[in-house]
């Protein structure tokens, strides 16, 4: 059974002391595709060295993360470029708008999110989405940039059902993580009318921890429990919706 973790930050801080037991454990229940976001350029030569030790695990993402969208974002951009050029980037991500921390810097936010459109679109390249309490200034964007050469993924989708609907008709997966197992979490209460066609798993890691680890790091092998909560809401074995997920995966990514 293969497992895809298509959002997880394992060159972040809170994996230092010990990252190889982490993918180990992750491995060894399955999930063995690991695909990485980026945040800004200071977790570059991070991401570069997971990339290295895990060649055909890993896959690396370019972008600047909305929260990370500060005065320097012109130069951050630059970097996010210059990498793209490079080529041997799987996405360009994460990407979006986030109200939710910061709104001093909303109208950057948008024109970084708008630029890295256009340059996944010119690289044939899809995006990851980061959406926080920003679904409709979210969509402005995607409804001017919408066509063909727009595909991704809304990374842990929190939103309604209806929402759920637009995103995908702006050819996107959702992105669903350890939100679907909290109580309070809602998506699990409609998940079930989406088809599975549309989903893809992810984890955040380090955040946003699945039950019953909530409140603790994340780690991609939680991604066990988010699958078997999806396999009750959709009624169907966790190896077939392993199989679907990842399969998805392979659409947006190509890999």
């Amino acid at each position: 059974m293969v497992i895809t973790d298509t959002h997880c930050h394992l060159y972040v801080e809170a994996f230092e002391e010990d990252l190889d037991s982490v993918i180990s454990r992750a491995i060894a229940l399955g999930v063995s595709r690991f695909f990485i976001p980026a945040i800004d350029s200071g977790y570059t030569q991070s991401m570069l060295h997971l990339k290295k030790n895990y060649p055909d695990q890993v896959f690396l993402m370019a972008g600047l993360h909305p929260t990370h969208v500060k005065e320097n974002y012109k130069e951050e951009l630059e970097h996010v470029k210059a990498l793209l050029a490079k080529g041997d980037y799987c996405a360009v991500g994460e990407i979006g708008i986030d109200l939710y921390w910061d709104k001093s810097f909303f109208r950057e936010q948008q024109e970084a999110f708008r630029t890295q459109i256009r340059w996944a679109k010119k690289n044939s390249l899809p995006i990851v989405i980061h959406c926080r309490e920003s679904f409709d200034e979210i969509f402005e964007i995607l409804e001017e940039e919408k066509g063909e050469d727009l595909r991704g993924i809304f990374h842990c989708f929190t939103g309604t059902l209806e929402q759920a609907h637009r995103a995908i008709g702006y050819n996107m997966k959702l992105g669903i993580g350890g939100v679907v197992t909290f109580k309070n979490g809602k998506i699990d209460q409609f998940l079930g009318q989406i088809d599975l066609k549309h989903i893809v798993l992810e984890t955040d890691s380090p955040y946003l921890a699945p039950v019953p680890y909530r409140g603790k790091r994340n780690e991609s092998s939680y991604l066990r429990e988010i699958l078997e909560k999806i396999s009750i809401i959709y009624n169907k074995p966790i190896e077939e919706i392993a199989r679907i997920t990842t399969e998805n995966s392979k659409v947006v990514f190509g890999i």
